[in-house]
Order: C-alpha cells, then sequence, then structure tokens
C-alpha cells in the first residue's frame, strides 16, 4: 500500500522514532492495552504535494480554539489503538492531521481515516501553549511508567518538589538529563478539562515532566526520543529508591551540596 511517508525520507524519520518509542513503552509495561498516547508537530517536513492532498474524511471539530496551531501537522496515535501495534505499523495506527484556518477543526490526510486520541484536544493546547512561548518542543508523551505512578500513592510525594529532590539524588544523571525536574498535579479525571488546564499551568511553572497522581505523566521535548528519556530517567531513579528501601533502608541519595557541585559543573538550570 502506498503511503505518504514514500519518498518523505525525513517526514518517515519522525514517525519511525514515534514507532520505536512505542515499542519500548509496550516493552517497559508502560503502554497496558491501548494506554497512553503520543503527538508530534511534523509542520516543517510537509512540502507542498502533502498540503495538497485532499483530506480522508470530513472536518472534525477539536472542541475549543487554537490560534497558533494555524497550518500546522501532527502524527497522532489513534484513539483505541495500543502501543504495540503502533510500533509494528505507526500509519495503520496513527494519523496524520492538518489544523484548518479556523484554528477550531482539522482534518484526517494520511495514510488511513483513523481517528486520533480521545485526549487530542489536550495534546493539542499544550502544543498551542509550547509555539506561543516560543519553545523549540514538538513532541508530547502521555504513558503510565510503573515506579513514578507507584510514588504518587504516597502522600509525601505529592509535596511541591518533594518527589524532585529525591529523584534528582538517587543517581547523578536524573539531575544532568531532568533539570527541570517533575511537576505534580493532584488527581484528577482523566482527559478532563481540568487536568489538561491543571497540565499547561504546572507546564508553565517551568516543568517538561508532569506526574497525575495514581495515572502516569504527560512529558514534552524537542522530539519524541527526548521526551521519552525524561521519563526513563526518571523512573530509573525511582526504581533505585523502590530497590533500596525493598533491600530494608532508607537511600542516603547525593547531598544538596553535591547536587549543587553538579548544577554549577554542567551548567544546568537552578
Amino acid at each position: 500500500m502506498h503511503s505518504i511517508l514514500d519518498n518523505r525520507p525525513e517526514l518517515k524519520a519522525q514517525i519511525d522514532a514515534v514507532a520505536e518509542v512505542a515499542g519500548y513503552l509496550w516493552m517497559k509495561g508502560w503502554a497496558e492495552r491501548n494506554g497512553g498516547n503520543i503527538t508530534v508537530n511534523v509542520t516543517e517536513w510537509v512540502d507542498d504535494a502533502l498540503r495538497a492532498m485532499p483530506a480522508l474524511e470530513e472536518a472534525r471539530p477539536i472542541g475549543t480554539v487554537l490560534p497558533k496551531l494555524k497550518g500546522c501537522w501532527f502524527y497522532c496515535k489513534g484513539t483505541g489503538r495500543r502501543m504495540r501495534d503502533l510500533a509494528r505499523d505507526p500509519m495503520a495506527n496513527g494519523s496524520l492531521i492538518r489544523i484548518l484556518d479556523d484554528c477550531a477543526s482539522y482534518e484526517i490526510v494520511a495514510d488511513r481515516p483513523v481517528l486520533p486520541t480521545s485526549e487530542l484536544p489536550s495534546h493539542l493546547n499544550v502544543h498551542d501553549y509550547l509555539i506561543g512561548k516560543g519553545l523549540p518542543y514538538k513532541a508530547s508523551l502521555h504513558t503510565h511508567p510503573i515506579e513514578l505512578v507507584a510514588l504518587t500513592h504516597g502522600r509525601k510525594w505529592l509535596q511541591k518538589d518533594a518527589a524532585t529532590r529525591m529523584l534528582w539524588s538517587m543517581i547523578p544523571e536524573t539531575k544532568a538529563f531532568c533539570p527541570r525536574g517533575l511537576g505534580m498535579v493532584p488527581y484528577m479525571l482523566p482527559s478532563s478539562v481540568e487536568l489538561a488546564d491543571a497540565t499547561l499551568k504546572t507546564l508553565d511553572e517551568g516543568y517538561d515532566v508532569v506526574m497525575w497522581e495514581k495515572h502516569g505523566v504527560f512529558a514534552v521535548d524537542t522530539d519524541i526520543m527526548n521526551a521519552f528519556d525524561q521519563v526513563d530517567v526518571l523512573n530509573k531513579a525511582a526504581q533505585i529508591y523502590i530497590a533500596a528501601k525493598n533491600m530494608g533502608f532508607e537511600p542516603e541519595g547525593m547531598s544538596a551540596e553535591q547536587m549543587q557541585e553538579m548544577t554549577a559543573a554542567f551548567g544546568l538550570p537552578k
């Protein structure tokens, strides 16, 4: 079957990266059934021929007006689709959409009329925010990392930056590769407007990874692999903490002075 990825190596590389990450999420146990979502802004890799392609279906409303997304294109995981299937065939389990000039609706262009994730309005709201802030981030990822979710069942880790300080202290790489830490959002109904608004507020406070209590994480970055890497590094730190606890002791962690030394040495955000 002909695909819009044929003879478009740069666009194909972006979708291949999404498929690779989807496979990692499944193998790690972070994407049970159809859990998790990925949305990537691929506008810069869309050519004139692709822009001229007709839609596969009638336009659908986003549910809100997002002025910064006029003319933007996104690859989105399909609603009800499994990450393990997306890893095998991303264009049969996701779709390429374009935002129309009214900034309030979108069309599915390729490869198949796969309806995007039910959380599309939330993801697009985030991308509208990222563009408005002039940030270079193009990828948003929602997934269910086991150990990070487990932490949110402990009330003390829901306090502002309590989990961040602990996770940073477990291994130097955590602060090096996740220098903005982990934002916390208290439990809210999944896919709700309230959860989307709280996520945007937390991103606006300077975090790139947001933890949803008893649910999962939402991460943004320049591309999907970097978004995955941030979650992977944070979850490794949580695994180290839990492993120490399982061995019967409270892990010592790096001291505040040691972390300050790292911050200065590597020019990390304070």
